[in-house]
């Protein structure tokens, strides 16, 4: 059976353009944050890997004016509105953990990851460096999160995929995994959400 071609402008291409976001991943937030309620308005949310902006644009409106949203990726996003802090962070660097606490200090509502490996085409690879991604997402939402509060990462399907999930069931009461509907068809990424973190 023939793949079909790559559209970059696709259906959710045209409509994010239309609605004036950033980013087609955009609806793959909106989709799960609907789906779980995950953001309140006043919540304080984490989004890591977040260029150009996508998801920050759903969260900040979903937490409104009272709500703070960071937002860290390897390279720069343009300003978004008040409510909205971003750094040019690397989240594997060894003070990572020290220059997000000098961004914000308190506690995490939500640790949302959306961080992607830049991929080598071996398979196995990837797949592992998406798995330390989300671990370092995974570890910031025990450290930094709120009892009671949610997880959200990207995942490459595969290797030890099945050993995070139990890594996040152990940590928060009830484990999804999602593949948002604006996920293109041949990819292998899906979403592990989190919901009601365990107290430690």
């Amino acid at each position: 059976m023939a793949h079909k071609p790559y559209r970059p402008k696709d259906h959710f291409f045209k409509k994010a353009h239309d609605q004036g976001l950033r980013a087609r991943s955009a609806f793959k937030i909106d989709e799960i944050a609907r789906r779980f309620s995950l953001f309140r308005k006043g919540q304080a949310v984490l989004d890591m890997g977040a260029a150009p902006g996508g998801f920050l644009q759903i969260i900040a409106d979903q937490v409104g004016p009272s709500g703070k949203v960071i937002g860290v990726d390897l390279v720069a996003i343009r300003p978004l509105g008040p409510n909205v802090k971003t750094a040019v962070l690397d989240v594997l660097a060894d003070d990572f953990d020290q220059q997000l606490l000098a961004m914000y200090g308190g506690a995490f509502d939500a640790v949302v990851s959306d961080l992607a490996p830049k991929t080598s085409g071996i398979r196995a690879t990837d797949e592992a460096r998406s798995i330390r991604l989300a671990g370092k997402a995974l570890e910031l939402a025990r450290t930094r999160g709120k009892v009671g509060g949610s997880f959200v990462a990207k995942l490459f399907m595969g290797g030890d995929f099945e050993v995070f999930r139990d890594e996040v069931r152990a940590a928060f009461e009830e484990v999804k995994v999602v593949r948002p509907e604006a996920t293109r068809g041949a990819s292998i990424e899906v979403y592990l959400v989190g919901l009601r973190r365990r107290a430690a």
